[in-house]
């Protein structure tokens, strides 16, 4: 897993430091961008969408805890460091994942990094768990991820899927199309059993919107949105099973 951070501490020697010992020591740690007060931090946290910020207590106008307070909804683990350890207290309180104390250990550092890891790639395979359910689980409805969380579309209103490498096309009645970073083999897991059936290698269709069968060695469905879409030699028998 790769973890986007960002490092804010006001003296730049401290987070030359810092991001060389990230860059030898925790390659799976991207840093994009340095902060050296609370107003640059506020700016970065709020133009990325960041896994882990690294974070001195004491810096020019305002501290730690005053840019967590302005940051408000926090979705990022915080490592504080600092040369100070009375603010264990208040970190812990503050819900930080890791403290460490100046100058930087290299195993703490790599512990914190390990632990931050943990805990969002255990985040990530929960959040995977609701991001395509079984649909007779949750009334014909199904759940797509986007940047922020997940989208919940109704089953009924796909009328097709199609592959784009690793990536899924949806395409809607209601003439949207959504690009979701999963595989058409992933949504055929999830769909088959809602009546959803792969005519192509590239397409996953909705049978109840199928209009009409064009005869051809595989032949070819149109739906109701007047789309063509080819069948596959292979999948015929399979298809038109839904019609018998």
């Amino acid at each position: 897993m790769k973890l986007k951070s960002i490092i804010v501490e006001d003296e730049q020697t401290s987070r030359e430091i810092l991001k060389n010992y990230l860059k030898k020591y925790c390659p799976n740690v991207a840093v994009l961008g340095e902060a050296a007060n609370v107003d640059e931090a506020l700016v970065l946290i709020r133009n990325h969408d960041l896994d882990l910020v690294f974070l001195d207590v004491e810096m020019p106008y305002g501290n730690a805890f005053d840019l967590l307070d302005k940051v408000g909804d926090i979705n990022f683990e915080t490592v504080f460091v600092t040369a100070y350890n009375h603010y264990a207290i208040e970190a812990l309180n503050a819900h930080a994942s890791y403290y460490l104390m100046k100058p930087i250990s290299i195993d703490e550092l790599i512990k914190a990094v390990d632990y931050v890891t943990e805990i969002r790639t255990k985040e990530d395979a929960l959040q995977d768990q609701v991001l395509v359910t079984k649909t007779k689980n949750v009334d014909g409805k199904i759940t797509i991820p986007t940047q922020d969380g997940f989208e919940v579309l109704n089953t009924a209103d796909i009328l097709y899927c199609k592959a784009d490498d690793n990536y899924t096309e949806i395409y809607l009645n209601t003439n949207k199309k959504k690009l979701v970073s999963k595989t058409l083999k992933y949504f055929e897991d999830a769909l088959t059993e809602s009546g959803f059936a792969r005519v192509h290698k590239s397409y996953l269709v909705n049978v109840n919107e199928i209009v009409k069968y064009i005869k051809g060695k595989g032949g070819s469905v149109e739906l109701s949105s007047g789309k063509q879409i080819m069948v596959s030699a292979s999948r015929k028998s399979e298809l038109l099973s839904y019609f018998k």
